[in-house]
């Protein structure tokens, strides 16, 4: 086993072999996965899921109390099988992982919870990770992806612009000053009765809509800053859902909003590659081909979250990469959504950096990525007693 010393290179690239377990159980998803981290990059060993959509599907999105009572009755089953998956045990692990927060956090005690009682009863080291690092990394599971890049940071519950220049040193660019992208997605799809999750279904619909029909608000034109804002496109479509007589009627609008939401992504997006360019551009070089592999001295374009599954979304992001002169990535589609690979994968990288957690450390149903910005510059000018947002 090892533990507390540093095994990774100046280029931040691990030099011994570390394993990790990671468990993530922040929302409505209990994942486990067995991560294998060394100087070549990172191997997913397992990677187990267990969704709750049929628990919440007849309340149309997630009940937390029956969320944190299905972690409670599946975290140990899903465990034994990632291990199993990866042909492992405890004994051949050298940490544990395990979402701290951000979340709902009935749901994070039960992740957090079970990785302190395996960290203490088989002397591992505890490693608490923020989901939204997670996240941030999880682009690292598909490829061999050098830090530092520029990521779009796109969920449910998240959306964010950041300049991540390694495990915990990550800068915020924008944030949205209200609802998520994903929350858009899922709560218009809610109105339009398509079930839950609502964001796929939305864009399943989409595909044989005309969201030219529809004129929906563009927000924060006024401001030259990278922030977002849902929320008016949320209740303008959810309005526009009253006057559709027509399954069409319903395909277009579906159109519309995705159409809506990916623009907005895209130009908050191309406003942070300009000024990404700008501080980073004369250190870096444009790749002299297609296929040259992506490393140091390149400009790189992260998309992370559920978001980043949908095809428009990505599709119209790929292209403004291409325009700014960044190389466009994503996570394998499996990676985008939430899951212990990426919690594992941050967690090993946190551990050859030497920073593991003591056994007292709390959930956390708020955790900023970039703290520092979070309290100094607030979205919201009270940040309560959960914490500053995001």
């Amino acid at each position: 086993m090892n533990t507390g010393a540093d095994y990774s290179r100046a280029d931040g690239a691990a030099t011994e072999v570390l394993t990790v377990l990671g468990i993530e159980t922040s929302c409505d998803e209990t994942a486990a996965s067995v991560v294998r981290l060394s100087a070549t990059g990172a191997e997913v060993l397992s990677s187990v899921v267990y969704s709750q959509i049929t628990e919440h599907a007849a309340f149309g999105g997630v009940v937390p109390e029956i969320a944190a009572r299905s972690h409670v009755e599946m975290i140990g089953g899903v465990a034994a099988r990632a291990l199993a998956e990866a042909g492992l045990d405890y004994g051949d692990m050298d940490g544990v992982a395990a979402t701290a927060g951000p979340g709902l956090v009935g749901g994070v005690m039960v992740g957090l919870s079970f990785a302190k009682g395996a960290a203490l009863a088989r002397d591992l080291p505890l490693i608490a990770v923020n989901h939204l690092e997670g996240h941030a990394v999880s682009a690292r599971l598909g490829a061999e992806i050098a830090y530092p890049f520029l990521l779009l940071l796109v969920s449910g519950g998240h959306c964010q612009l950041l300049e991540v220049r390694g495990i915990g040193d990550m800068s915020r660019l924008g944030t949205t000053i209200d609802d998520a992208a994903g929350e858009a997605f899922d709560k218009i799809a809610k109105a339009m009765d398509l079930g839950y999750p609502g964001g796929p279904a939305l864009e399943r619909l989409a595909e044989t809509g005309d969201g030219s029909r529809f004129a929906l608000p563009r927000a924060l034109l006024g401001r030259k800053d990278c922030d977002f804002s849902f929320s008016g496109l949320k209740t303008a479509a959810s309005r526009l859902v009253e006057t559709c007589r027509t399954d069409q009627d319903r395909a277009d609008l579906a159109d519309a909003v995705q159409t809506a939401i990916a623009r907005q992504l895209t130009e908050r997006s191309e406003r942070a590659m300009q000024a990404y360019a700008e501080r980073h551009a004369p250190a870096l070089k444009p790749p002299r081909s297609a296929s040259e592999a992506m490393g140091p001295g390149k400009m790189l374009f992260v998309v992370a979250g559920g978001v980043a599954a949908n095809k428009t979304v990505r599709r119209t992001l790929e292209a403004a990469a291409a325009k700014h002169g960044f190389d466009f990535v994503a996570p394998p589609l499996a990676y985008c959504t939430d899951n212990a690979a990426m919690i594992a994968l941050a967690g090993a990288e946190r551990l050859a950096k030497g920073l593991v957690s003591d056994l007292d450390v709390a959930a956390r149903p708020r955790w900023p990525l970039d703290e520092a910005r979070a309290t100094a510059d607030p979205v919201h000018a009270k940040t309560g007693r959960k914490g500053a947002k995001a």
